[in-house]
């Protein structure tokens, strides 16, 4: 079982082979942007041109209520997406949240950055009463401050990257509820085990803490089910690795979005993505990072029609559900392609 955050972290720093000279690594290391790339991709964003990148129309959303949830049968595994990556599990009867994101933007701004499509298909008011939170890493895109003071008080507890207890603890989280990983680091129950694994990505929510926390994926394996959840990450070798050690998974949920030229190698293009949900030895792939937030240059819609279309080519099985729609691990998924119908207007 993993450590508390008291066990993880000494005077000399986190005793993580990652975590070198202030800050943490990828294992193949990535190239920091120029400040000249940086500002190219500022000018891009300013001045290019793009094709639909917001739905011109409502998304279609299965709406969620307390009691529909409590109808789900506690002898299986739901899974429903919420937008964005943001999951919700109802795990043989408890429910566990992955990267909750509810607020409007993904941003530190309440007035400015990438503003959500479409709501929630259920308020955090009406959540049950949640086991357990998983975050990948500490983009707000993904690590959501006003979610998680939303739902801590009814959480049993959250697990965190090394460095992400920070965060919480400048927000007055519980340090008794927080529970901190490294990379290969396991918490094993009666009921499950969860596992941080790595990914090829990077940190940061200011202009000085870049890089100050770790990132990352996580494996989860309870009962007959085992699922895993990308995080953020370019594609490289390290889903072999994760594919030999704790594979075959039933479902992944693959980072599908918000890729571009510009930053190839910490965020996977629709193919990789498939080619990662190979390399992990799996057998459904349900793309998430997408639908959701404006992040990139693409249309909104592209990264599920060349996910599908990469799917196909390589006899993937996908699930592409809509907001709100409950999938049960076991069962058949009638598989709708729902964005084809925005694509002529957007």
């Amino acid at each position: 079982m993993v450590s508390n955050l008291d066990a993880q972290v000494n005077e000399a720093g986190y005793r993580s082979t990652q975590f070198n000279e202030g800050k943490f690594h990828n294992t193949n290391e990535t190239q920091p942007p120029s400040l000249s790339k940086t500002l190219g991709i500022f000018w891009r964003f300013m001045t290019e041109s793009k094709v639909s990148p917001v739905p011109s129309k409502p998304l279609p959303m299965v709406q969620q209520t307390p009691s529909m949830l409590a109808q789900l049968p506690d002898t299986q595994v739901h899974m429903i997406k919420l937008g964005h990556s943001s999951i919700l599990l109802k795990v043989y009867g408890k429910y566990w949240l992955l990267d909750p994101v509810f607020s409007k933007r993904a941003s530190p701004f309440s007035f400015a950055g990438p503003e959500r499509f479409q709501e929630t298909p259920i308020s955090l008011e009406d959540l049950p009463p949640i086991e357990r939170i998983l975050i990948s890493h500490n983009h707000y895109d993904h690590l959501d401050k006003d979610s998680v003071l939303a739902l801590i008080d009814k959480t049993q507890e959250i697990f965190v990257p090394l460095g992400v207890e920070g965060d919480l603890a400048q927000w007055g989280v519980n340090k008794a509820k927080i529970k901190v990983f490294d990379w290969w680091q396991e918490h094993v129950d009666s009921e499950s085990l969860v596992a941080f694994v790595p990914t090829q990505h990077f940190s940061g929510r200011g202009l000085g803490d870049g890089n100050k926390t770790l990132w990352g994926s996580w494996v989860i394996k309870a009962g007959e089910q085992s699922l895993y959840f990308s995080g953020d990450s370019g594609y490289f070798d390290g889903f072999k690795d994760i594919g030999r050690r704790y594979g075959p998974f039933n479902y992944t949920f693959i980072e599908t979005g918000a890729y571009d030229k510009d930053w190839a190698d910490i965020h996977m293009t629709p193919e990789q993505s498939v080619q990662a949900h190979i390399d992990l030895n799996a057998e459904v792939m349900l793309p998430i990072h997408n639908g959701t937030f404006d992040l990139a240059f693409h249309a909104w819609y592209e990264p599920l029609e060349r996910v599908s279309k990469a799917a196909q080519q390589h006899q993937v099985t996908i699930n592409t559900p809509i907001v709100g729609e409950v999938l049960t691990a076991g069962q058949s998924h009638n598989n709708a392609f729902w964005w084809k119908s925005f694509m002529s207007n957007g």
